[in-house]
């Protein structure tokens, strides 16, 4: 029995955490063996953030013990527990962009020589090193604001590994990657284990957590209800774990009926890197038309161009046989254009502001009293959107920053709706989504395209792409590479066209 226990590096018994009247953690118990992978599931709000927020000391715990190795332990803060072994790789890095590689390896505990003087060359050495090590190829003095999203993510593993970590925590890591990308994670997860390194895997894509976890634990509204070893256990009880109930599919049907083409994109190319290069498609009226392809492939390039907020070099928009070419989002949203953005946080929440603020403030003069702003006609479109939607709040002044990454893409989906846009654009709309919510939001664009109204959608999630769309368009290095109708396709035709330009 004592073996058994030495093989246990991470040990969270009896975790209590409530916010006001709410129990966002119930008594959680939870074991991470040494040199495994330990997923860990559950639908936006069940507590999987704050849950490791308590671990990292962000949060102060109500009640429970955390054991280090069978010590117990109380972090002050994350630096305090990346110095004491548990790292985390968030989901949105939090990185210092106009600084080098080296620097943000280093933040926080530059070595000085005999002089007190930076030691520039023995941080060039330990990176070197350290890198070399990890199987990567890095340029260790540009910016973090020139890699991939994925680049800068292996950096934030080599810090991690930097400090010795015994656990590392890997938040939702591959929704921004490639499925090449994604592989090369892989393997380095598989050479940390081996090392004999924990690693907690938060993610919503089952497909992952059954190729890369031994274990997995699912979390569901603030209670631990079931950890069991990937091999004895499958996606559908997975998900029943998840949400309480059996979903019988992935995707809900796609019965819409595409009319005639109404979104006419021609000869559109850009000056700026990628560049896209004479991009040509029509899509119809009441269609869901799908943009897949490699990250820096040009998708989001491509809706941001068709938005007015990237530069054109050439080429025309015409929607209803009208010129549609913006000079900036404002003119594209009075023309009935909306675009949901990737980085929700960065540009698409006022996180500052509560439900209220961020469901209404595209439409602020649909609230007006004469020439003042309602608050009650404000309050009552957001409590319409919240129901619309199935928002998990406790009403229209909870601030946004409080609601869980699905919860705010919900929130993000009403401010949008309350517009009634005709041309709804989407980038990666269910990134970092449960699978509970994401259906929710898939019925959602599928219902919009059967009100008539035109959606295209870019995802990287391949089943994703196939499972609610009409037609895909397949982008490769800032060309149009292809369009397939959905159901005449398949995988291996998508990631073939989404190679043709590279």
């Amino acid at each position: 029995m004592a073996e058994a226990k030495d093989d246990i590096v991470l040990s969270i018994r009896g975790m209590c955490k409530s916010f006001g009247r709410n129990r966002v953690l119930d008594h959680i118990n939870l074991d991470v063996k040494r040199g495994t992978v330990m997923g860990l599931m559950g639908e936006n709000g069940a507590g999987k953030s704050t849950m490791m927020k308590c671990l990292f000391g962000t949060y102060q715990k109500d009640e429970g013990k955390i054991f280090l190795n069978g010590k117990e332990i109380n972090f002050s803060g994350p630096k305090d527990a990346l110095e004491n072994g548990i790292a985390m790789v968030h989901q949105e890095l939090n990185q210092c962009l106009e600084r080098s590689v080296i620097d943000n390896l280093f933040l926080g505990r530059y070595p000085v020589n005999s002089m007190g003087v930076v030691d520039e060359g023995q941080m060039k050495r330990k990176a070197a090193d350290l890198f070399r090590k990890l199987g990567m190829t890095v340029n260790l003095t540009q910016p973090m604001r020139n890699m991939s999203v994925s680049q800068r993510q292996m950096c934030e593993i080599a810090k991690a590994i930097s400090y010795n970590a015994q656990v590392i925590v890997l938040d939702e890591p591959t929704s921004s990657l490639t499925v090449q990308e994604v592989e090369k994670l892989f393997e380095m997860m598989r050479m940390l284990k081996e090392q004999g390194i924990a690693l907690i895997y938060i993610s919503h894509k089952m497909d992952e957590i059954f190729e890369i976890c031994d274990e997995v634990s699912v979390l569901r509204d603030g209670n631990l209800v079931m950890t069991k070893s990937t091999q004895d256990t499958n996606m559908n009880e997975l998900i029943s774990a998840m949400v309480g109930r059996s979903l019988e599919s992935r995707f809900p049907p796609v019965d819409n009926t595409p009319g005639e083409p109404i979104l006419s994109i021609q000869h559109l190319s850009t000056k700026y890197a990628p560049h896209l290069q004479d991009i040509t498609f029509d899509v119809r009226e009441g269609e869901i038309f799908g943009l897949y392809g490699l990250v820096g492939a040009g998708r989001t390039e491509l809706l941001e161009t068709i938005f007015g907020v990237r530069t054109r070099a050439a080429g025309r928009v015409y929607f209803r046989n009208r010129l549609m070419n913006f000079n900036n989002a404002h003119e594209a949203i009075e023309h009935g254009f909306a675009l949901i953005t990737e980085e929700r946080k960065a540009n698409g929440l006022f996180l500052k502001c509560d439900l209220t603020f961020n469901t209404t403030i595209a439409n602020l003069n649909q609230y007006k009293s004469g020439v003042a702003l309602s608050n009650p006609k404000m309050v009552k479109a957001t409590n319409k959107e919240i129901k619309i939607m199935h928002t998990k709040c406790m009403g229209p002044d909870d601030m946004i920053s409080s609601l869980s990454g699905g919860n705010q893409q919900k929130v993000i989906f009403g401010k949008w709706l309350e517009r009634e846009p005709q041309v709804f654009m989407m980038d990666e709309p269910t990134r970092g989504i449960d699978v509970g919510a994401k259906y929710e939001i898939y019925e959602l664009i599928i219902q919009m395209a059967k009100q008539g109204k035109t959606v295209i959608v870019v995802s990287s999630e391949m089943p994703e792409i196939l499972g609610i769309t009409n037609r895909i368009g397949v982008m490769s290095n800032g060309h149009l590479s292809g369009i397939v109708n959905t159901k005449d396709t398949n995988q291996e035709e998508l990631l073939r066209l989404s190679a043709k330009y590279l």
